[in-house]
């Protein structure tokens, strides 16, 4: 009897152990899902990488666009500007260093295309001015231009000088002169004449002036409005 009672013991504790056993949940799954969810599926935190790196690349992508000069046209050397003047000039009043106001009298162009307009802006300087009696006997008024402005950006520009001068009364000379021998050109020469004589037309080859006047008995003087021709002695690049 005693034995029956001990071995229905020993199989009740056995029972009881069995199904403790089996209720206990798992340690890891309990205390961190989502570590398991991600070892069960590696690809989920790979796939989120991935989307979040290519809306940066794309976004990087959208948002940037190649910078694109704006084409640039070049006015070679020897090209002639001719300018109005925006004020007076005279051997007798000018200073050497001066620097005078000038327009664009006509377009200047470039293998058939207008790059600056008629009417841009010009400055220019006074190179020398000698009043009659004090240059030899003779009046000498010399000029050339700095700068000229296209598309509202200020360009400076190298020029050839334009010289005017008056050896004595009744007797008119102009000449304009280049960088180097041969350059000059001489464009007129007028005896006698009036107040106000214009010169007349190109002699040689090369540029001149259009409308400058002499006024006075011996002194040099380039009335407002009057046109000037200068050549370009370096190139000058312009943007379009």
């Amino acid at each position: 009897m005693r034995f029956r009672l001990a071995l229905l013991t020993l199989t009740c504790y056995v029972a009881f152990a069995t199904i403790a056993c089996t209720s206990k949940p798992p340690a890891n799954d309990a205390s961190n899902p989502a570590t398991s969810n991600d070892a069960n599926n590696p690809t989920a935190s790979d796939n989120a990488s991935d989307k979040s790196g290519g809306a940066m690349s794309s976004g990087k992508t959208r948002g940037t666009r190649p910078y694109e000069a704006a084409p640039r046209l070049v006015v070679p050397t020897g090209t002639v500007i001719t300018v109005r003047l925006g004020e007076t000039l005279s051997s007798k009043e000018s200073q050497p260093g001066q620097s005078f106001s000038a327009s664009l009298a006509n377009p200047v162009e470039v293998e058939g295309r207008t790059v600056i307009q008629s009417g841009a802006t010009a400055t220019g300087t006074v190179v020398a001015a000698h009043a009659a009696g004090k240059f030899k006997g003779a009046s000498l008024l010399q000029i050339k231009l700095d700068s000229i402005t296209v598309g509202g950006r200020q360009h400076s520009i190298e020029t050839s000088s334009v010289e005017r001068s008056q050896k004595g009364k009744g007797k008119r000379t102009a000449a304009m002169i280049g960088g180097g021998a041969g350059a000059g050109a001489l464009i007129g020469a007028l005896a006698g004449g009036g107040k106000g004589a214009a010169i007349g037309a190109l002699v040689g080859g090369g540029a001149g002036t259009a409308g400058s006047a002499y006024t006075g008995n011996r002194d040099v003087t380039l009335p407002a409005e009057s046109a000037v021709s200068f050549k370009l002695e370096s190139p000058l690049e312009v943007a379009q």
